[in-house]
């Protein structure tokens, strides 16, 4: 097995850590964030905590780092966070095995092609779209393209994020009408050299999600698939590292780094223009832009539940099916809630 350090440069494309943690007792500003005393009512205080630092996988500039600056939902942690940016999901679940992140959310098939190659790994909390009629990924093709339906792909090339969410609604759309992988051209890119060759009219046809989506659409793209069911899921997965779960201590502290991250998120919904900000300075793109695409990133985190589960096997299997994996994965195998029971953090009071 290849060393910690040779895992992360293997994934050094994908991930850039930050520079800065954040540190608890720390301030944003001279006024109060409005998330710095984020901890329940009643908890207690956690000396034990201290020797840890967390790094939280930030998958697509979701916002969590700058709202983390913004609300000072982290200040009067008992221990210190980090984040680490990656450009899609496979690199994320990878470090989360490795244990150079502790925490992280990404699309739905990432935990399945992590599974699949056994990964040390475990999905531990949903990321609920609180806008489920509204796609987070499609299929999109440029303007003026003769493509109108699903159908109309057979022998074309679609541009996929390999082993990511848009991989399978690309997978989910061709059998919908009937389609394997072989009646196509599946060009496995990353986001960035997606969006060159969708730009340059190397590709036909390209399964992306927001941003991406959206300013492609802006300027002139046209959606040919949404991602939505029942060929798509709205939702996204929280995954953290195996070893950390198995340690009685660190679970409980890992437990209150996630309830934060989902209070931060309840505040970010309760107040879309700020979140647009924080999307728009995280992402490096125009506020424009981050609001249009603000509902992809419009969630409340609950626990998995088992219709989670069955969605995740069905996706699963049909990932081998089309010989897109080779090994079967037991999706109840790697599911371990951080969560408790009825967590739901679109219930959460959230100051403005």
């Amino acid at each position: 097995m290849r060393s910690r350090t040779s895992r992360l440069i293997g994934t050094i494309g994908s991930l850039a850590l930050a520079g800065a943690l954040v540190a608890c007792g720390s301030s944003a500003s001279d006024t109060a964030a409005p998330l710095s005393n984020a901890a329940d009512a009643g908890d207690v205080k956690h000396p034990e905590w201290s020797k840890y630092t967390f790094t939280i996988g930030d998958n697509g500039g979701d916002g969590s780092q700058e709202l983390a600056k913004v609300t000072g939902v982290f200040d009067n942690a008992p221990y210190k966070v980090k984040f680490a940016r990656f450009t899609y999901g496979p690199p994320l679940v990878q470090a989360a095995a490795s244990g150079d992140i502790d925490l992280g959310s990404v699309g739905d098939v990432p935990p399945i092609t992590g599974a699949a190659k056994e990964y040390g790994f475990k999905i531990v909390a949903v990321n609920r779209s609180l806008t489920p009629d509204q796609a987070v990924e499609n299929i999109i093709v440029p303007k003026g393209s003769k493509l109108r339906t699903a159908a109309d792909l057979k022998g074309k090339k679609i541009a996929v994020p390999q082993g990511s969410s848009a991989h399978g609604l690309a997978l989910n759309a061709l059998k919908s009408v009937g389609l394997t992988p072989k009646d196509v051209k599946l060009v496995f890119l990353d986001p960035a050299a997606g969006a060159t060759a969708f730009n340059t009219g190397k590709v036909d046809a390209w399964s992306i999600w927001n941003p991406q989506s959206a300013i492609a659409v802006k300027n002139g793209a046209r959606i040919l698939v949404k991602g939505l069911p029942p060929i798509d899921q709205t939702s996204s997965y929280y995954v953290a590292n195996d070893s950390s779960l198995k340690d009685r201590t660190k679970r409980a502290a890992l437990t209150d780094v996630l309830k934060r991250l989902s209070r931060e998120f309840a505040w970010a919904v309760k107040n879309p223009d700020k979140y647009a900000q924080a999307l728009s300075k995280e992402q490096g793109i125009p506020l424009a832009d981050a609001k249009a695409s603000l509902a992809a990133y419009s969630n409340r985190v609950t626990p998995v539940e088992h219709s989670d589960i069955e969605l995740e096997q069905k996706l699963a299997d049909a990932f081998l099916d089309a010989g897109q994996i080779t090994t079967k994965v037991d999706v109840e195998s790697i599911t371990d809630n951080l969560l408790p029971a009825g967590y739901d953090s679109s219930k959460l009071k959230v100051t403005s």
